[in-house]
Order: C-alpha cells, then structure tokens, then sequence
C-alpha cells in the first residue's frame, strides 16, 4: 500500500516568493468530506490500496505498471508538499502580502488546489487546529474575492468606445492607450480659468523641464521625498484623459502588470456616487454595495490590506464635502451619510492605510483643502509627437494623416487644441468625412468650421442610420432640428450654471422630457452620451465641454435669427425669454453685447462661446447649417462693425490672455489684418516700437506668444529697452524659456 507522510515544517519555506491559494466562494461544498463535523462522510479516512483495477489490460507490464507509480507517486509528493508550503505562507504572519495572483498554468489547476485545500482544512480540523482551518478558510476565501474582482474589473475596463456612448466597436484600451503627458508638482489651489485658456498657457512652455510621472508610479515615493504618498490629486481639462488614466491603472492592476503590492482597487465615480446622496452607508456597505465580490467573500475590515479607492470627476460632484463642519467617522462599519464617508476618508480619519486617487478638473481642485492632499499631478495631454501618433493611427493611409497633421500646424487653434484627445478625434472624424465627399477641397482652418462640420457629420449619419436615407439626402429634417434645438437650449442653460453633466432635474428644468434625453442619446451618440449607474440611474453629458459650448453658442444664434430674442443682452439676466426686439432686431448688439460678457467675466468661462458665437456669424458658416435657420442673419457689414469694435477692445488695458482670445475671435472672423500688419513690419525689419498703439502691442504679443521659436529664446532687446516696452512684452518674457535683456 501507498502511504505518504508529510510533516509541516515550522521555519518558512525556501521559494522565490510569495503566492496564493485561490479556491471558489462554495469551497466548504465538499464532495467527499463533510467539513460540519471534521469527518470523511463516511465516518473514517479511507486509504486506497495501490494495487491495480482487475479491469487492467492483460498486456500491461508489470515492470512498466511499477514505473508508472513511482513517477505518479513523486509527482503527487511534490504538489502536496509545494501546496503545503502555500498554506504554510498564508497561515504565516507576513499575510496579506502572500496574496498573489495566479499565472495561468496555476489558474488550470485550480480544481485540483481547491480539492487539496479541503482536505487540508478537514485534516486541520481533526488535528483540533480549528482557529487554523477558520484563519485558513478565511484567507483563501479573501484570495478568491481578489481573483473575482480582477476578473470583473478587467472586463470591465479592457474595452473603451473613443468618444462614443453607445454606438461603434469597442477598442482594446491597452491597443489605443498612448501614454499621456503627466507632470507633479502644484498644489491643489484652484485654477478657474477657462480649460482652453490652460491648454494655451500650457502650450508655450514645451521645452521647460518638469517632473514626469508614469500612471502605475503614482503612489511610488519619489526620490528626495521622505512621506509615504496617501492622497494623489490629478487635474486636467476636461477630456485630457483622466478617467482613461484611471481605467489603464486599474486595468494594468487587474491583469497582474502593475502594483501588484496592492491587495484591493476599488474605482469609483462621483457621478456614481451622486445618486446615493441621500442614502446611508457604512465604509464596508458602500464597497459591498459597487463590488458584490466582496460581499460573497465576507470582508468586513479592509485594515489588513493594502487598498486604493479611486474618486473620478470631483469636478462633477454635487454632494457637500463639508470637511469643516462633517463629524468625525472611524469606524469602517459605521453607517452614514457618503458625504461624511468621503470626507473622513479623505481626511485619513477613516482607513487611514488607504490610498487615495482623486481626478479633477482644476475649477473644482479647491473642493479639498490642500492639507488633505499629499501630492498634485497635472494631465497635460498630448505631446507634439504624441498628436502625430495619434492621426498616424487613426489613418492607415499615410499620405493622407500627414496631408491632415500639415494641415493642422497651419491653424494655432486647431493645433492648440489637439493637446486634448477628443478634440483629436473630433478631428479625425471631420477631416476624414470631408477628405471623402470633397476631394481636394478646403479643409476647416477655424474652431466653428470644424465644429459645425462635426455637427454635420452627425446628422448625416443620423440619416443614414435611423432614418434610413442617402449621404445625399438633406441634413437637417424637422426631426433632427427639434433635437439640436433642444440640446441647444440644454447646453447653454447648464453652460450657465457651470454643469457638464446632468440629471433628470436638470432637463426637466430646462423643459426636455427624460424620454426624449434618451433618445437624443441614441440617435446623436457622439454629441451627447447617456450613462447609466446601479439601479439604472441616469446620467446626461456632452462628449466635450467644448460640443457643450458649441451648441450653446448654436441656441444662442438660432434664438435670435429665429425669433429675435438676444440672450446676450444685459436686460435678459432676469429673464432671458422676456425680451423681443421691438422693429427689426440688431445682430451687432448681440455680438458686441457677447465680447462685452465674455470680457466681464473673471475666469474666461466664456472664451470658447465667445469664438464659436462670431464664427457663425459668417454666412459662409451659415450656410452650412442653413437647414437649421428660417433665413440667414448678419451680412459683412455686421461682421466690419464686430471688428472694429473687437479692435477698439484690444487697445484698451486688457490682460494678455482677453486679448489673446479676442484675437483667436479675430481669427473666427477671418480678419488677420492687425496681425498681419505687425508680421508685415517685422519682416521687413522696420518695426518701430516707439510709435505702436496699444492694439498694435497687443497683436505683437500675440504674434510672439505663438511662435515656440521666440519663446525658446526671446531677444527683448530686438524690440526695445525702453519700460514700456518690458511692461507690454511682460507676457511673452514670463511665458518664454530663457528671456535676453541688456540693463542700461
């Protein structure tokens, strides 16, 4: 008979690290043991003789029979004493950190380590080790909910639909993925510019050396810093890529690449979060209540392991976040409200060994106060050679991604703009529906060019898809107007509000029925998205606050060639729908009353609708949407008047970054003269500061700030060395990398 005696050894086992022992969540389901009473179901350890089956071939050599057994015999040898040294790693005081994944031969032999797990925990219990076999079952349950989580979020997060809600082909994440552009440093002040004003700033400073950082190094303690990093707030622009940052690291933790030393990723999102505002949970429910599996496992302390929670969009949270006057919370099974939970979390009160990962867009960064962040990060993006990338792959045809990359680096808008990843495939999308209809056409040199060729494709694609039309068939339908004009209204409304997403509240407020949201959802799925939460929760957004500001622009437009109302007028702040022109309305007003607006305002929130708003202005971009006007509005007089009052603007004492967008609005309206009249100066070498007016300076820095070769090296001796000159070239010296300057 074969007999096998093993003896546990009591110092650690030799093993090139630590492992897991993995086992399903209906493990103590013993087919053959009965774990209830610590006896095999029949009531004795049987032993089975080693003599062959008397249905054994005759033919069969004894001498190969015996061969047979001795190799069967140290192969059942060496995994039972290799699974006891796994047992042993779990039962030893260094747990959890034998919580290891399992590779993939390990994986297909599951079934047989969870069948040896049980007769490990029957022969523990018979042995009278009860507190071993429960530490053991519990262990080994906790092994299996982290396989289980892994599994979920992988499926979860390895498919993204690129700037699409519910229409298309899913992507790889891990095909698509391009590393951004993330530097540290910064604090968690806030920054309430306008997100486009950023990524110009941003954008004149290519060369400045920064601190990089990796996404999987995000909680890794830097050299030269002492504290352990607890608590990463990241910010960046709306769609720079935040939460496809979060979904690769969860995704890299998930697939057993990265930050393998962390036990539990849990990933949230505050529009998640948002549904159960008045709701009540303790720590525990809560993550019982997103991740089941843990639920299943049992877990109701996170104390013992290495956790991050990850908190995506604080820019879109609508709870409180009373760091101030919220209670005090220590217990992890303490119900309360998610407020609460979330700010003494935060403040490390509550699971102090957690690691915190915050997302946000820099308006919202101060909502934390900066004590209860450890370390700021920076989304910036795309890089030059990144956006090259990015059209490189999206066309195979190679001739055609350098005709669009070309293209794009004739346009300091568009190519400022590109920083942003959706704004690259919005571009992608546009370039390559009007490189197919109109070959050897002009390509869209203008922000509300390319918008409104979006917008175009879109209804086309409607047509085509739900309506069953032709490419060539009419773009606008009574239909698909009602829907823009309902957007439209949405998008401007909530512009003012500073809403990017919104719930059934906020269209039943601005007069959209909830099942027309949905079908606006289904119908423009790469305008505007519908997501759904747990229980089926609505939520509503724009792909991109700049489709948001486009629209917004649109509504603001179509309000007044309509119907004649101005929503731009001071008398409107009250109520916008109010007021009607009396006799024929005046489109000047309008514009000048939208750069009077837009110049008031403290943080630039309404740059981009300023710029979109004077692009439509021109027929030739209205007569790309003409199905959507009952006539045509303002003529090129109009236009000359907008000018000339945006000019008269510039000479004023503006700051750099008003005048800087009025000259982007310039742009929109395809007057280049003020610039063009400095470049014409300067290259003919006769720029005479000395007699420049004020609009003359500011075209100067305009010029300057968007030449990366003056900002490399910028010569201020060139120009003048007189005060004036250093006072109004301050702008393009702070934004420059090194600034030459000759004391007199």
């Amino acid at each position: 008979m074969l007999f096998v005696c093993i003896r546990m050894q009591e110092q650690r086992p030799d093993s090139p690290g630590p492992s897991c022992v993995s086992m399903k969540s209906d493990w103590s389901m013993g087919l053959f043991i009965d774990f209830k009473d610590g006896r095999p179901a029949d009531g004795r350890v049987q032993q089975e003789s080693s003599n062959v089956h008397r249905d054994q071939p005759d033919q069969q050599n004894p001498t190969d029979l015996d061969s047979i057994f001795m190799l069967l015999e140290e192969n059942i040898i060496t995994f039972v004493k290799n699974e006891l040294k796994r047992v042993h790693r779990v039962l030893s005081p260094d747990y959890p950190e034998c919580l290891e994944s399992q590779s993939e031969d390990e994986e297909q032999g599951r079934s047989c380590k969870e069948a040896f797990l049980k007769i490990t925990l029957h022969f523990l219990r018979r042995m009278k080790q009860e507190e071993l076999a429960d530490c053991l079952q519990s262990r080994t349950v906790t092994a299996e909910c982290r396989r289980k989580l892994k599994s979920n979020l992988k499926e979860k997060f390895q498919c993204v639909f690129e700037g699409i809600a519910k229409a298309g082909n899913p992507t790889l994440l891990n095909q698509i993925y391009t590393e951004l552009y993330i530097t540290e440093g910064g604090t968690g002040e806030v920054n309430d510019e306008h997100e486009v004003r950023q990524i110009e700033t941003a954008s004149r400073k290519p060369h400045i050396p920064e601190t990089t950082i990796r996404q999987e190094d995000i909680f890794k303690v830097s050299p030269g810093r002492d504290e352990p990093i607890r608590r990463v707030m990241t910010k960046g622009v709306a769609g720079i890529g935040k939460t496809v940052l979060t979904q690769k690291f969860t995704l890299d933790w998930a697939e057993d690449k990265d930050n393998q030393d962390i036990h539990f990723t849990f990933p949230f999102t505050f529009r998640e979060l948002n549904v159960l505002k008045k709701k009540k949970f303790s720590l525990v429910e809560l993550v019982h209540h997103f991740f089941p599996e843990t639920t299943e496992a049992g877990i109701c302390r996170f104390e013992e392991f290495q956790v991050v929670f990850i908190f995506d969009g604080l820019d879109e949270c609508r709870l409180p976040l009373d760091f101030k006057n919220n209670e005090t919370l220590t217990d992890v099974t303490e119900s309360t409200s998610v407020d609460v939970l979330l700010t003494n979390l935060i403040r490390g009160k509550l699971l102090p060994s957690a690691h915190l990962w915050i997302t946000t867009r820099p308006a919202a960064a101060n909502q934390i106060p900066p004590e209860c962040v450890d370390m700021v990060t920076e989304v910036r993006g795309f890089t030059d050679p990144q956006k090259e990338e990015y059209f490189m792959k999206r066309f195979r045809n190679e001739d055609r991604a350098s005709r669009i990359i070309s293209h794009i680096k004739t346009s300091r808008s568009l190519h400022i703009m590109c920083h942003i990843p959706v704004f690259c495939w919005i571009t992608a999308t546009v370039l390559e529906d009007v490189l197919k209809t109109r070959e050897g056409g002009e390509l869209p040199k203008t922000l509300t060019e390319m918008y409104i060729h979006f917008l175009v494709v879109q209804s086309k694609l409607k047509n085509i898809k739900y309506d069953g039309g032709a490419e060539t068939d009419p773009h606008w339908n009574k239909k698909s107007r009602k829907m823009i004009k309902s957007l439209g209204k949405l998008a401007f409304e909530q512009l003012q509000k500073g809403n990017l997403i919104f719930y059934d509240s906020d269209l039943t407020e601005c007069g959209i029925d909830i099942r027309a949201a949905s079908v606006y959802s289904g119908v423009f799925t790469q305008i505007f998205k519908e997501e759904r939460g747990l229980y089926q929760d609505k939520v509503f957004c724009f792909i991109h606050l700049s489709v948001q500001e486009f629209l917004a622009a649109l509504h603001v437009h179509l309000t007044f060639i309509n119907s004649g109302v101005n929503l731009m007028s001071e008398e409107q702040t009250t109520s916008w729908r109010s007021k009607v022109f009396r006799g024929k309305p005046d489109p000047t007003h309008l514009y000048q009353s939208a750069v009077d607006q837009a110049l008031q305002s403290p943080n630039g929130h309404l740059d981009l609708f300023l710029r979109f708003l004077l692009g439509l202005s021109l027929e030739t971009n209205q007569n790309l949407i003409r199905g959507l006007l009952t006539h045509t509005g303002s003529g090129s007089k109009t236009n000359q008047k907008t000018v000339k009052y945006i000019k008269k603007k510039i000479s004023e004492d503006l700051s750099a970054e008003k005048s800087i967008n009025l000259f982007h609005c310039l742009n929109e309206l395809n007057d280049r003269s003020l610039v063009e009249e400095i470049q014409q100066s300067l290259r003919s070498g006769c720029l005479s500061t000395d007699k420049l007016s004020p609009a003359q300076w500011s075209a100067l820095v305009f010029i300057l700030m968007s030449s990366e070769k003056d900002l490399d090296v910028f010569d201020l001796k060139k120009y003048s060395a007189s005060e004036e000159a250093l006072l109004r070239l301050l702008p393009v010296i702070k934004a420059s990398n090194k600034a030459l300057y000759v004391l007199t």
